[in-house]
């Protein structure tokens, strides 16, 4: 289809035109800046300029790829030059060794370094069913998180081949460059993959009901401020990491005990569950000295069997908005 003004004629494109053709690819389009950029917030304004430079640029869009491929374009090229001047994103566990003893002095925070960020499975939501897989695949903490350590355009390239499957050609187009330079780039990005370990930690999550179960118990364990309930909810392996302090624990008595000493106070926290990640979370509040839970963090949480293996928890208040909630609850 080709969507040029006839001959003879300069029109800028129609809103109506333009958004009929582009917004379905919205979701989808978030889902692949966040897996880049390790920022949701970041993600929404490189989106936000993807739609303004195809707006923009729409009356010379002559149809030789997909209006898809198209934005794929724009949006990949958009991150990689937001990238040359941001640092990558990680998290506690990709910049030094865990503690297995809680008694351990735990850092200070470090607010100036760029975090990961956790997203909220609610903004890659879309209507068109065709899109589920290209919106959510590949957005899992892990693999986010040993994404960060890839230079910019390996990055590019083994999420636009490995995750939404364009072919390499494509890719090359995207990229303005050779296929032996997309192939290249693809190997050298999976070696470095698989030398960060496995990141698909998700195969082995329980079934709903059990799910269900594990993560009620664990709430009412959290909230009533009882570390023995805790134990029997983690894995022996379980980890805890919490930016922006680097400091994080590994192993269930140092995680339950680090708990129990610094963090569980009965009615001291709310929950609100959410999705992130594709991953079971929690939106956090806090109770304040005048009795009202203002807003904490986001704590997202992994699954293997019927255990949790890794409790992540975003100690930063500026992430609840993205989530649709208030920065306070009602007492």
């Amino acid at each position: 289809m080709t969507l040029t003004a006839p001959p003879g004629e300069a029109a800028m494109p129609s809103d109506a035109e333009f958004a009929a053709l582009a917004e379905p690819f919205r979701p989808e389009l978030l889902a692949h800046c966040y897996r880049i950029l390790g920022s949701i917030h970041d993600a929404e304004d490189l989106v936000q300029e993807t739609y303004l430079r195809a707006w923009r640029a729409f009356e010379r869009f002559e149809g030789r790829s997909s209006v898809r491929r198209w934005l794929y374009k724009i949006a990949t090229m958009a991150c990689l030059t937001a990238l040359e001047t941001r640092s990558r994103r990680p998290l506690p566990s990709g910049l030094g060794a865990p503690s297995d003893d809680h008694r351990v002095a735990v850092a200070a925070d470090e607010p100036s370094m760029p975090w990961l960020q956790p997203a909220p499975d609610a903004l890659f939501a879309a209507d068109d069913p065709a899109t589920i897989v290209a919106r959510r695949t590949g957005v899992r903490l892990a693999f986010i998180a040993a994404l960060q350590f890839l230079p910019a355009r390996q990055r590019a390239v083994l999420t636009l081949r490995d995750v939404l499957a364009f072919r390499t050609a494509e890719v090359a187009d995207m990229l303005d460059t050779t296929t032996a330079a997309v192939d290249s780039a693809l190997r050298r990005a999976r070696a470095h993959l698989a030398e960060a370990g496995p990141v698909q930690d998700d195969l082995a999550e329980p079934e709903e009901e059990t799910r269900r179960t594990l993560l009620d118990n664990y709430v009412d364990a959290f909230t009533r401020a009882d570390p023995d309930a805790l134990v029997n909810l983690l894995r022996a392996d379980v980890e805890l990491e919490m930016p922006p302090i680097p400091t994080w624990f590994t192993g269930r008595r140092a995680v339950v005990e680090f708990l129990a000493d610094g963090v569980l106070r009965r009615d001291l926290w709310r929950m609100v569950p959410t999705r992130a990640n594709d991953q079971p979370a929690y939106v956090i509040y806090q109770r304040a000295d005048d009795g009202r839970y203002e807003a904490y963090g986001v704590q997202v949480l992994t699954l293997i069997g019927a255990r949790i293996s890794r409790i992540t928890a975003f100690m930063d208040p500026s992430l609840v908005p993205t989530f649709g909630l208030t920065p306070a609850l009602a007492t």
